[in-house]
């Protein structure tokens, strides 16, 4: 029941990232190819469960994972990408557990998104 939970939420986020982003006007594709991949980092105790990452709609999921830390494979978002997102959860073994998930983009980090407690789901996006 609480992987469930975990997958209904991770898909609730997700498409609110994806709806949010398609109203800004101010997105314009990439002109170019980039090299992207997200890594997760939770607090020591602490155990990562769910990640679902992508780029523009098309999104892949990772579930029963265990551990502090979850690195998605590197993937290559072609020219025209508007944005790559990704969201994961994970369970903290008090209330000042914390997660924070990183964007890298062309191997430099882009932006970090961070949950605190004990049910953690940090998500982060990148708009080329």
């Amino acid at each position: 029941m609480k992987l469930l939970k975990n997958y209904a939420f991770l898909a609730l986020l997700l498409s609110l990232v994806f709806v949010a982003c398609s109203k800004d006007d101010d997105n314009k594709p990439s002109s170019s190819s980039h090299k992207v991949y997200f890594k997760a980092i939770a607090s020591s105790g602490s155990s990562i469960s769910v990640a679902v990452w992508g780029y523009d709609g098309k999104a892949t999921t990772a579930s029963s994972l265990s551990g502090t830390t979850w690195t998605s494979p590197e993937f290559e978002v072609p020219a025209g990408t508007i944005i790559a997102n990704a969201a994961v959860s994970a369970t903290g073994v008090n209330a000042s557990s914390t997660l924070k998930l990183q964007v890298f983009v062309d191997g430099e980090m882009k932006d970090e998104g961070s949950s605190s407690g004990e049910v953690l789901s940090a998500s982060v996006s990148y708009s080329f």
